[in-house]
């Protein structure tokens, strides 16, 4: 068998990281471009980290830099296999003591969109981006990370490709949505051997039903966001919404809570809140049923107001660990109180990683760059 050549190390100990890949890169080009897209991705720059920067080169005028184009073979031509790369990425993740996850972390999952122009590229498409607040046209990524009150990693991702990139639109079988891709992502997770106490997402996918069911067939407990004014089927007498719920309760003031309950919350720059919360019943969910749904507020005495907020302030509401709006409503299949931190600073967490790592990476075309972040 022929000798390898020896790859030009990468910087520090970024090689012996590196190097723990090499098995899976066949090429001395692979081995040499796995380690300048590390080291690009890890390096300080001062602008957005798109593929020129990537390489240390010149915006536009360095596009066509011989390592600016040997970078894009290697992300967008080259054989490698993206799967088997992250595949290892997390068993050692998994076999690090620093890092192995237990039992009491969260698989948080969320999505994140990237403005993208034109409509050549794979998985393009006018879509919601949340990053923008927005409808636009860019590519979105389902994610999962694990996450404690410690620290926190990326897991899997997944593109999600829009309806019209298939011959039969949504009645197309091989057309999955982004709750669907969730479930999937949250399996492989488990699959993968990673623990974790919860599955927490937003109302994005916290108002989806198929996900919430889906999730219960997989025996996953999950800690989902929803809109407080999502409603449900139900006798004319009866709740329909997480504010009528909460309505039912009684609460006089802080001395004579009644139904709620105090919860202290801890933020991720170490500051504390009292909350109150309570478990309320609405249709087929509550304190005794497999399903229960919480809500949380800093303030009982607002569950009177039954208008609807402003939209700016649901959208606050939709955020798990946002918390600018009075109400916040949770479907918890996982106990009251440390449910609720865990899902508070995890959630928390990834908002960070998902709103600032973007920037600081670019967006960087093609499915393996993704799975790399």
């Amino acid at each position: 068998m022929t000798e390898r050549r020896p790859c030009p190390p990468a910087p520090g100990p970024l090689e012996e990281y590196a190097a723990r890949f090499d098995d899976l890169l066949v090429s001395l080009a692979q081995r040499r471009g796995f380690r300048e897209y590390l080291t690009g991705l890890l390096a300080p720059r001062d602008r957005n980290k798109t593929l020129t920067c990537l390489a240390d080169a010149e915006p536009v005028v360095g596009a066509q830099n011989p390592s600016v184009q040997r970078l894009q073979f290697f992300l967008s031509e080259s054989t490698w296999k993206h799967e088997r790369i992250n595949e290892r990425r997390v068993e050692l993740l998994l076999a690090d003591a620093a890092t192995a996850p237990h039992d009491q972390g969260v698989l948080v999952i969320d999505d994140s969109g990237d403005r993208k122009a034109g409509t050549a590229t794979a998985h393009v498409g006018r879509q919601w981006l949340g990053r923008y607040g927005k409808t636009d046209n860019g590519i979105v990524t389902v994610t999962t990370v694990w996450a404690d009150a410690r620290l926190y990693y990326p897991l899997h991702a997944v593109p999600y490709t829009p309806a019209h990139h298939f011959p039969k639109k949504r009645n197309d079988p091989d057309f999955l949505t982004e709750p669907q891709l969730a479930t999937a992502l949250a399996r492989q997770a488990r699959d993968a051997g990673v623990p974790f106490r919860a599955v927490v997402a937003d109302c994005g996918y916290g108002d989806n039903d198929e996900f919430r069911h889906t999730l219960r067939e997989a025996g996953l407990p999950f800690v989902v966001a929803l809109k407080p004014h999502r409603g449900i089927w139900a006798p004319a007498d009866e709740p329909h919404t997480p504010i009528d719920a909460a309505n039912a309760l009684t609460w006089t003031d802080a001395d004579r809570p009644g139904d709620w309950t105090a919860v202290v919350r801890t933020f991720r720059d170490g500051h504390t809140e009292t909350w109150w919360a309570t478990d309320a019943t609405l249709g087929g969910w509550g304190p005794d049923a497999p399903a229960r749904l919480v809500i949380a507020t800093t303030d009982p005495a607002t569950r009177l107001s039954t208008s609807r907020a402003p939209r700016s302030a649901n959208s606050i509401c939709q955020l798990w660990t946002v918390c600018l709006s009075r109400w916040m409503t949770t479907w918890a299949t996982a106990p009251l109180p440390s449910g609720l931190r865990a899902g508070h600073q995890g959630r928390e967490r990834f908002d960070s990683l998902i709103e600032h790592r973007p920037g600081e990476l670019g967006s960087a075309d093609g499915s393996k760059a993704r799975h790399l972040r």
